[in-house]
């Protein structure tokens, strides 16, 4: 068993085990529940990049160190330095494509948090192994961005219109939910993940078949909570399959007469994000069903550029002012709500940005890809 050292100048944020042909990546800034700065992203997608290319690699094993997975993108770093942040994104965002077409088994054990980055990180590859410790989230909208790293591709091909209500509530799913939605392909108790792991390296295997049978002999089928928000998916199908945020918002309230917490909850969560980011979310996602995952991280892109830029709204750095800096948790939006966000100022961070400094994405070319790959195309 080997390690690697990062080349960025900084302690290894990426550690890296060699068994057999496995490569086991660690995630390792435990103390910022392993937030993805830009030379986390920078390695990773060096190491996915070597790995493709190397016959002596078959399987790739993703995780993180402590009690989180990846707690998401280091934002708080974006805000400081717009141009900065495109960069951020960019490579981020090619990180996030690689992974969706990745030609090799890539399998991603989310024992612990997993939100923003973090989704876009594991959801992308073909196995993601949810634990009793598993919570995801897609909180963008509080903070005054959008759920992004392909999240218009994969919050719109969950059932029904539990995408948007993830996507816009940034409500917090566990592990037997991420199981049910189909956010994980599996759902191992943590006590067994160390044997899956040595299950996975003793096979040495590149079939996906075979990798996919043996984490099916460690995983259990987990039981829904009583009050979990996936029982009464009717209700989130007729509140969020409306046409507008003020619509879904208003036949949610219509539904609180039932008296179930999550409902509140959501309504809640909609009341206290940013206008302009619920809205500009709610068309990512709806469009992003009839996209494919590289055009949904191209689009992405062109609503980071937008936001980065400020030229719409100042929301995204008013998010991390009043909760990753002052913490007051107290942000003023701007507008301020739901009726002053026009459709002119949404369709706007649809658009391509008009200066030659900041173009479009573009992602690498593909080919010779695996049919599952080129279904997401």
């Amino acid at each position: 068993m080997a390690s690697a050292n990062s080349s960025t100048g900084v302690t290894d944020q990426v550690l890296v085990e060699e068994n057999s042909s496995v490569r086991t990546l660690i995630l390792n800034r435990p103390r910022q529940l392993n937030a993805a700065s830009f030379p986390m992203i920078s390695r990773l997608l060096e190491f996915f990049i070597a790995y493709e290319d190397n016959p002596n690699v078959k399987l790739v094993i993703l995780k993180g160190q402590g009690r989180a997975f990846c707690a998401g993108g280091d934002v708080a770093a974006v805000a400081n330095d717009p141009n900065m942040g495109a960069i951020f994104f960019w490579k981020e965002y090619t990180l996030n494509y690689i992974m969706a077409t990745y030609k090799k088994i890539q399998v991603s054990l989310l024992d612990g948090i997993v939100m923003g980055g973090g989704a876009g990180a594991s959801v992308h590859g073909r196995f993601r192994v949810a634990t009793e410790n598993s919570m995801f989230a897609m909180p963008e909208t509080a903070l005054g961005l959008f759920p992004d790293v392909g999240a218009s591709f994969y919050l719109s091909r969950l059932p029904g219109f539990f995408g948007e209500y993830a996507g816009l509530t940034g409500a917090r799913l566990d592990g037997a939910e991420m199981l049910a939605c189909g956010l994980a392909t599996h759902y191992v108790p943590s006590m067994r993940l160390s044997s899956l792991e040595e299950a996975l390296c003793k096979a040495n295997s590149a079939d996906q078949a075979i990798v996919s049978a043996i984490i099916d002999e460690f995983s259990e089928k987990p039981t829904l909570k009583e009050k979990s928000a996936y029982h009464r998916l009717d209700i989130i199908d007729r509140c969020f399959s409306r046409r507008t945020v003020e619509e879904i918002l208003s036949a949610l309230e219509r539904e609180t007469v039932s008296g179930e917490d999550w409902i509140s909850t959501a309504i809640q969560s909609l009341k206290k994000a940013s206008p302009t980011s619920l809205k500009i979310s709610l068309k990512a996602i709806r469009e992003g069903r009839l996209r494919g995952v590289g055009q949904c991280l191209v689009q992405e892109y062109r609503m980071c550029c937008h936001v980065l830029r400020k030229e719409v709204s100042k929301d995204f750095f008013e998010g991390c002012r009043a909760i990753l800096i002052d913490k007051d948790r107290n942000p003023k939006w701007e507008p301020s709500r739901l009726e002053l966000v026009s459709d002119d100022m949404v369709n706007r961070y649809f658009a391509k940005v008009d200066d030659k400094d900041w173009e479009d994405l573009v992602l690498p070319v593909r080919d010779n890809l695996p049919a599952a790959a080129y279904a997401k195309l």
